[in-house]
């Protein structure tokens, strides 16, 4: 018991053996700092490199900057982080040898087991290489719709209109459309009472779109005609090219405008209407 007793004294005030470990506690905050110091500045210096090109560039070249550079800060992100790891274990006396060997042989396994983690990363290289969307662009991928907030190795994060974030794995991506390529298109459909002088009202539309200004407009907006006649009413489309994802947003300024320009001349809307027919007395 003594023996045990001094054996324990001697490691607790073994002097080279504190300063040892000191030295290493040290040596591991400083591999730490310097780790997050490269990840800041990779992820400043790439934003200034997508910002000044960027800026340079036409829309399209731009948007695939921006997705660029967002996956090579995840990509530097993920190599720092790595090389971080296998410092701290060879700091505290992991032999990394052995350990890199046995990596080989665990990944080409691991390789086989998780083709998912595989098929969703490739996925994720060729949305960017064939340029599919961007980061920014509004999309449709299966049931999920919204604003491409980031594209990952593995994932892209969707955020829809209402503000939740779809994460969805890259391999899962097999169809898309995308809304923030072309021009969209407003379609209007004004419906008018049947009784209504149609000719009068395709006028006062026509003269009150020729009127029509909005920031999101491209061009003038056009009535086609009547696009439908029901018992109660008839309808007018009216289309309007906007900029890319705008044409709700322009739909909703035509339908407010075209509603008071149809009250001012007294052009009737389509409303509920019981005709009730009476019959005579001793009528069979």
């Amino acid at each position: 018991m003594n023996k045990l007793y001094q054996q324990f004294t001697a490691w607790i005030t073994d002097n080279e053996m504190w300063q040892n470990f000191g030295i290493t506690l040290l040596r591991i905050a400083i591999i730490l700092i310097v780790g997050r110091i490269l990840i800041w500045l990779l992820h400043k210096t790439v934003d200034r490199m997508v910002l000044e090109r960027a800026g340079k560039q036409p829309p399209h070249h731009a948007r695939r900057m921006t997705t660029v550079g967002k996956l090579l800060k995840n990509v530097s992100s993920y190599i720092i982080y790595f090389i971080i790891f296998m410092l701290l274990l060879s700091e505290i006396g992991i032999n990394l040898g052995p350990l890199l060997a046995g990596a080989g042989v665990v990944g080409i396994a691991i390789g086989f087991g998780a083709q998912s983690l595989v098929k969703d990363i490739l996925t994720g290289f060729f949305i960017i290489l064939e340029d599919q969307f961007a980061v920014g662009d509004v999309i449709q991928t299966g049931t999920f719709k919204g604003t491409v907030e980031v594209i990952g190795l593995r994932t892209t994060k969707i955020q829809s209109w209402t503000g939740e974030i779809h994460i969805v794995p890259n391999g899962m991506i097999n169809e898309v459309t995308n809304f923030s390529i072309h021009n969209s298109l407003a379609v209007v459909d004004t419906s008018i009472a049947y009784e209504a002088d149609v000719d009068k009202a395709q006028e006062i539309i026509r003269e009150t779109m020729a009127q029509f200004k909005h920031d999101h407009l491209v061009k003038e907006p056009e009535v086609l005609g009547v696009q439908l006649v029901s018992a109660a009413s008839v309808n007018i489309r009216i289309i309007a090219e906007c900029k890319p994802t705008m044409q709700g947003i322009v739909a909703r300024a035509m339908n407010r405008d075209i509603k008071e320009a149809l009250d001012r001349n007294g052009i009737d809307i389509p409303y509920p209407r019981m005709v009730m027919v009476g019959r005579a007395n001793g009528e069979g």
